[in-house]
C-alpha cells in the first residue's frame, strides 16, 4: 500500500483542503439532539481547530436541529477565506430526537434555506445529499429526484457544490450524469471496508471520499491487536486508525467529531504518525476483527 501520509491536502470543490478536517455533529447535544452541556467548550473546539489549520468542516443543520450550525456560526463568522464548510440534507429532527427522512423537493429546497440562515451565509460551498438507504449503509434506488432538486437550488446560486451521502457505486453513476460529484460521504473505517472499491474508483476519478464513522461511530472501534500496535507506536488506538484512513488512499478527508479540546489535540496528532509498512500490514489484517455501529 502506498504511503500518503505526506500528502496533507487533497482538492475539493476547486480548492486545495488538509486532509485532517472537523466533524461538527458532537457539537449537539446527546443522541445529535438540543444544546451542548458546554457551549462555550464548543465554541473553543471550533476556533482551536481553525487555528491548528483545518479549513473543512461538516455539519448539517439536522444536528441538534440547528444548534450545530448556529455555534460554528457564533464561534467561525465571518468565517475564513479558505475554509470550506459542506453540509447534508435528507433528514429532519422530530419533538423527540428521532431521525426522519425528508428527500422531497421542498424538503431539500426548505433545507438548504435553514442551513443558509443558521450558518449566515448567502450560498453554501458543499452540499451532500444524506440517501437514509438502510439508515448506516447504502441502499440500491434511484435518487434522480433528489440529485435534479439540488442542480435546479444549484443554478438558483444557492449551492456552488454538490455531494453525495450513503450511496452505491450505481447511485453515484446515476447523479454524475446530472450534475458533477465533488465528494461522496459514506461509512469506512479500520474494520469496515466494504467501500475499498468505491474508494479507489473515486481516487482514479479525482473526487473526494470522506468517511463517516472514522473511528466507528457510537460504538468506537475495538480491537486488541489495534491497541498493541498503538502501545507499540507511543500513540492512541483511535490516532492509529485515524492515521490507517490518512494511508489508505490520497482522496481520503477525515472529519472527526469532539467536543473536548484534548481530543481535538489528539485527533490532528494523528495525522503526524508514521507507520510502516510491517505496521500496514498487520492494521489491514483487523478487517471485520469488530463491529462498528451508531447514527450519523
Amino acid at each position: 500500500m502506498p504511503n500518503f501520509n505526506t500528502v496533507e491536502t487533497f482538492p475539493l470543490a476547486g480548492r486545495q483542503v488538509r486532509r485532517m478536517g472537523y466533524g461538527a455533529m458532537q457539537l449537539a447535544g446527546p443522541g445529535v439532539f438540543g444544546p451542548p452541556k458546554d457551549r462555550d467548550a464548543c465554541v473553543a473546539v471550533l476556533r482551536e481547530a481553525i487555528a491548528a489549520g483545518v479549513n473543512h468542516i461538516d455539519t448539517s443543520d439536522f444536528y441538534g436541529p440547528h444548534v450545530t450550525n448556529q455555534i460554528i456560526r457564533e464561534a467561525l463568522h465571518p468565517y475564513p477565506g479558505d475554509l470550506t464548510l459542506v453540509t447534508k440534507l435528507g433528514a429532519i429532527r422530530g419533538d423527540d430526537g428521532s431521525w426522519i427522512s425528508a428527500r422531497e423537493p421542498d424538503d431539500l429546497r426548505r433545507g438548504v434555506h435553514d442551513n443558509l440562515r443558521n450558518l449566515g451565509l448567502d450560498v453554501l460551498d458543499i452540499v451532500n445529499i444524506r440517501v437514509m438507504g438502510n439508515v448506516h449503509s447504502p441502499a440500491e434506488g434511484s435518487i434522480e429526484e433528489q440529485v435534479v432538486a439540488l442542480a435546479e437550488l444549484q443554478r438558483d446560486g444557492l449551492v456552488k457544490h454538490i455531494g453525495l451521502s450513503n450511496v452505491t457505486a450505481a447511485q453515484i453513476a446515476e447523479a454524475q450524469r446530472i450534475v458533477p460529484i465533488v465528494c461522496v460521504q459514506n461509512q469506512y473505517n479500520l474494520v469496515n471496508r466494504e467501500d475499498d472499491a468505491l474508494v479507489d474508483q473515486l481516487a482514479a476519478q479525482g473526487i473526494a471520499y470522506v468517511p463517516f464513522f472514522p473511528l466507528g461511530g457510537f460504538t468506537p472501534i475495538q480491537s486488541s491487536a489495534l491497541s498493541d500496535i498503538a502501545r507499540e507506536l507511543n500513540a492512541t488506538p483511535m490516532q492509529v486508525a485515524l492515521a490507517w484512513l490518512l494511508h489508505r488512499a490520497p482522496n481520503i478527508l477525515l472529519i472527526p467529531g469532539t467536543s473536548s479540546l484534548a481530543h481535538l489535540r489528539e485527533n490532528m496528532q494523528a495525522a503526524q504518525l508514521k507507520l510502516s509498512d510491517d505496521v500496514l500490514k498487520q492494521l489491514d489484517a483487523i478487517e471485520g476483527t469488530s463491529a462498528s455501529s451508531g447514527g450519523h
